[in-house]
């Protein structure tokens, strides 16, 4: 089999379209020859800025409610303060134990269906033990300074290849950007010929 096309994915926990995004978008590894890059953001990385998005949050949050119901998922937003930095950091460790989807997964319902604070370290910690990982090795990771320049360094590199907002998903130059896209990565997907099953 070919090697499997890289769709380099970008990422904030803070974004109510990525919480939407996480309700197809494996499906673009699960029924293609294809994997993610995983590019885990933090902060403001990705999202409009805070002054911009105190002006937007009402309508992104009717807009996200309207999707979830569309989706058939809860739709239950965190507190405003939420930074998602720590939840980005901590989702490297579980790309590196082999738990990324279990851990956006749990975070992602405890951020957008139980409407916690993620950015609160009991509630990451809890959501991450959940997904497998070690909760003293997650502990540190998530106020790993190597680690939260990664972050800092995703976001960079995204600037420079153009995009702007999350989610964002990227096969060769092809930018897709939203959980709205989606179908038109698996489109991209088959035109590369990353079909698993040949058409009947």
């Amino acid at each position: 089999m070919a090697e499997p096309v890289k769709i380099k994915l970008f990422y904030n926990f803070r974004s109510p379209y990525c919480y939407l995004a996480t309700r197809s978008m494996f499906r673009l590894i699960d029924n293609y020859n294809a994997e993610f890059e995983w590019r885990a953001l933090g902060g403001w990385s990705g999202r409009s800025s805070p002054e911009r998005a105190a002006k937007k949050i009402h309508i992104a949050r009717q807009d996200g409610k309207r999707w979830a119901d569309r989706l058939g998922i809860p739709f239950v937003p965190p507190p405003k303060t939420t930074d998602p930095t720590r939840a980005g950091a901590g989702s490297l460790l579980a790309e590196e134990r082999g738990r990324l989807r279990e851990y956006i997964l749990l975070v992602m319902q405890a951020e957008w269906t139980q409407g916690k604070d993620i950015g609160d370290l009991d509630v990451l910690l809890g959501a991450g033990t959940q997904a497998g990982l070690d909760r003293d090795e997650l502990a540190a990771a998530v106020d790993d300074p190597v680690r939260l320049k990664v972050l800092d360094d995703n976001w960079a590199h995204a600037e420079e290849l153009g995009a702007y907002g999350v989610p964002i998903f990227m096969i060769g130059e092809e930018i897709f950007w939203g959980n709205d896209r989606i179908e038109f990565a698996e489109e991209r997907l088959v035109d590369l010929g990353a079909n698993l099953k040949p058409p009947l």
